[in-house]
């Protein structure tokens, strides 16, 4: 089963502020391992947002950022290809482990499975 771990965004986030030395060690550690089992397929950190486009009632709006409620906003994703989801909530764990001793108290995640494969309809 494939699974999105998407990292929420914080306000250090958004003001553009790097990962400390340190979260970056434990996040470049655990992407490796993944990698290496062959079951971290994608990861990345994405950039502070800069520009949304909704459809609302038929009509495109382009809306620059920043934006007030910056929890709503990705600040980075993963895509697992593992067993089960008790599986991908362990990997997603360790991860959260990774930014807690890094000193971050304030941290949310999502995990979603992904359609594809036996266990979903595409």
């Amino acid at each position: 089963m494939r699974f999105m771990m998407m990292v929420m965004g914080n306000d250090d986030y958004q003001s553009g502020k790097p990962p400390s030395p340190q979260l970056m060690a434990a996040i470049d550690k655990l992407a490796a391992e993944g990698r290496a089992s062959g079951k971290l397929l994608a990861s990345e950190g994405l950039r502070p947002a800069e520009t949304r486009i909704k459809l609302v009632n038929g009509r495109r709006h382009v809306i620059d950022g920043p934006y007030a409620e910056t929890k709503e906003l990705i600040g980075g994703y993963a895509i697992l290809d593992v067993a089960s989801k008790d599986e991908a909530l362990t990997f997603a764990q360790r991860f959260v482990d990774a930014h807690a001793d890094a000193g971050i108290e304030n941290f949310e995640m999502v995990i979603r499975a992904m359609y594809g494969g036996p266990d979903c309809q595409s």
